[in-house]
């Protein structure tokens, strides 16, 4: 009896972990658990990776609009991509004088739709290696893989790529990038 008992929890407790393992968690941004039931902005304000982002999102007056129903696909910048600009600029584009300048800059990262990155990397390959991205803020990127990453190329040839793919909200998707993407300028 004792045996039966002992095969029938090692069963439940195999079947219990290929359950979980099924369900794939949401992966960790900036050390924090980035939740499925919160919005991009909610889960955002959490990560310390993005604290410059979620001061930019403010200062542009930007938080309603991605706590909004979306669907979303953020490109969100770290820390890290914000520091690779010129010294001052950051410092710069968080002055309310540059409102309109910095709105421009968030809404090139935002795209009006929930695009997981295996449709991306599809509409990459259909496309034969490049696939052009409209953003929410009229810009134009070039997405493309290399090396097992989605990369982003802005309208100056700057490169980004997607460091962390597929985190998602419960009004679209965040990925995770390594460059701040610009406008044409």
């Amino acid at each position: 009896m004792f045996k039966i008992a002992m095969r029938t929890v090692a069963v439940v407790a195999v079947l219990a972990a290929g359950g979980v393992a099924a369900q794939a968690a949401n992966p960790k941004v900036g050390g924090a658990a980035m939740y499925e039931n919160k919005n991009i902005v909610e889960n955002a304000v959490n990560s310390k990776d993005h604290t410059t982002l979620v001061a930019a999102v403010k200062a542009a007056g930007l938080v309603d609009t991605l706590s909004g129903k979306g669907p979303f696909t953020v490109f969100a910048p770290t820390n890290e991509a914000f520091e690779k600009l010129p010294k001052g600029t950051v410092e710069t584009l968080l002055k309310p004088e540059n409102k309109d300048k910095l709105t421009k800059i968030l809404t090139c990262h935002v795209v009006a739709a929930d695009a997981m990155s295996t449709a991306i990397a599809k509409m990459i390959k259909d496309d034969g290696g490049t696939h052009d991205v409209k953003t929410v803020g009229g810009c134009i990127l070039k997405a493309k893989q290399s090396m097992g990453h989605i990369t982003l190329t802005d309208e100056n040839g700057g490169v980004a790529k997607v460091t962390i793919a597929d985190v998602k909200q419960s009004n679209g998707v965040i990925h995770v990038i390594d460059h701040v993407l610009l406008p044409k300028s």
